[in-house]
């Protein structure tokens, strides 16, 4: 029999094993017409977890339940799986950030949302954690029992503060939890921090933490993660607490209700929703609005006629790619600009510094029918410098990719004039990949078209 995964199909719990079955080349069923709060509550779903919680994988051995353990188990169907670790060493370290994930991200998320979304009490903050029971053992000391649904919402978000932080400590010099790829630490970090970033952590949240942004959006771009995740968006704001508590209606008393009143038809009160789990709730798609670059007037310049002419030009770039390049601009229709990256103290490490430079153009890909785009990496020894290039459909920068790219505010950006010659040839050199560039080696050159 195939692998069938029993779940929604919005539970990022289940991500964790569909992502690690496309890294496996794995095939992993999706249970059919599977409801939340219905199939789960069945005698045949209750035999593989008695307790019935999702996901479940049936598989021919038997089922398996806890997301952490069926991701292991599809990662470890194939031999000598990078996912798992090529050490000893290796795979303790995906275990041990597989269990802070999980016991510092996760935990700490599920309590801030929880109690937001009325699964729980809400305790406003108020600076001190409530202590649920008080108990004395036998040598007299006073024990504190705190329940995990008790914990007011201030210690919670601080508990995940620290834990953001220390992520974000590791991350500074290291593109991947473990190694230098992608393992199966990497997707249950990302599916965790996932429901934060889309349900909870807003912008102005998760800029305290630059690095474990980077690594969020990067992962969530490769491609065996966005074949499953589709588009992710970050949440523009906390979600508003949902009370839990129905309204008291006023008592009769025996007094004030008349003897011979005449019985009523008791009205049936409308049918409430199933409640779904946390990880099953998602907002109805909304129509796409029209992208406003769509609207400009008309460009003599056709994008992609300078894009082929870049590809396919091999020889005498100058005299062939760059004379065309200003042959086809048009500055009424389109605008050139230099981008230079305020960190460059931080990129001590060589792969880092490409890694995030590719990270931002794959993140750049929304606005692929609009613009051009070139990236050096600049140096020959560390600090890297991280310069770029690019040329965007109208006279501004585009208000949709300042939105939607986090990278964006963390380069300063400069519109070219090109009646400079200064500047015209900097393009010129920019484009060309010239070496030295500015009297430095490039240690690598990137092109976004």
């Amino acid at each position: 029999m195939a692998l069938v995964l029993h779940a929604g199909r919005t539970n990022k719990n289940a991500f964790k094993t569909l992502i690690a079955a496309e890294y496996s080349g794995v095939r992993v069923e999706m249970a059919q017409n599977f409801e939340m709060g219905v199939s789960n509550k069945t005698p045949e779903f209750l035999k593989m977890n008695p307790i019935g919680k999702v996901p479940v994988l049936e598989t021919p051995d038997g089922p398996i339940f806890e997301s952490n353990a069926i991701a292991r188990y599809v990662s470890r169907l194939k031999p000598d799986s990078p996912l798992c670790g090529s050490s000893p060493i290796e795979t303790a370290h995906i275990d041990q950030w597989i269990d802070f994930s999980s016991l510092e991200i996760d935990a700490n998320l599920g309590n801030w949302l929880r109690p937001r979304m009325g699964r729980a009490v809400y305790l406003p903050p108020v600076g001190y954690l409530l202590v649920s029971s008080v108990l004395v053992d036998r040598k007299g000391m006073i024990c504190y029992n705190m329940s995990n649904d008790l914990l007011v919402e201030e210690a919670t978000i601080s508990a995940l503060k620290r834990a953001l932080d220390a992520l974000s400590t590791h991350l500074a010099s290291n593109t991947y939890l473990v190694g230098h790829s992608v393992t199966l630490a990497d997707i249950i970090m990302t599916m965790n921090l996932y429901m934060g970033f889309t349900r909870l952590m807003t912008k102005s949240f998760t800029s305290e933490f630059p690095h474990v942004e980077r690594y969020f959006w990067t992962m969530v771009n490769q491609p065996n993660f966005s074949k499953i995740l589709g588009e992710v968006k970050q949440t523009e704001q906390v979600p508003p607490v949902t009370s839990t508590k129905k309204p008291s209606e006023p008592k009769e008393t025996a007094k004030s209700k008349p003897k011979d009143e005449p019985k009523k038809e008791a009205k049936k009160a409308p049918a409430k929703p199933k409640e779904e789990a946390v990880e099953e709730e998602e907002e109805a798609p909304k129509p796409k609005p029209k992208n406003p670059l769509d609207l400009l007037p008309p460009s003599k310049m056709i994008l992609d006629d300078w894009k082929r002419l870049y590809s396919n030009t091999k020889t005498n770039f100058r005299e062939v790619a760059i004379k065309g390049f200003w042959d086809m601009y048009d500055p009424e229709g389109y605008s050139l600009w230099f981008c230079d990256y305020k960190y460059n103290d931080e990129n001590t490490v060589s792969f880092v510094t490409l890694n995030k430079v590719g990270g931002f153009l794959q993140r750049m890909d929304l606005a692929r029918k609009y613009a051009f785009g070139k990236m050096l990496v600049i140096g020959s020894e560390p600090p890297f410098k991280v310069k770029g290039l690019w040329l965007f459909r109208g006279q501004e920068v585009p208000q949709f990719i300042i939105d939607e790219c986090y990278d964006m505010e963390l380069y300063d950006w400069k519109k070219v004039d090109i009646s400079n010659e200064d500047q015209k040839e900097r393009v010129n050199q920019m484009i060309e990949d010239q070496e030295p560039f500015e009297g430095e080696a490039l240690l690598d050159a990137k092109c976004f078209k």
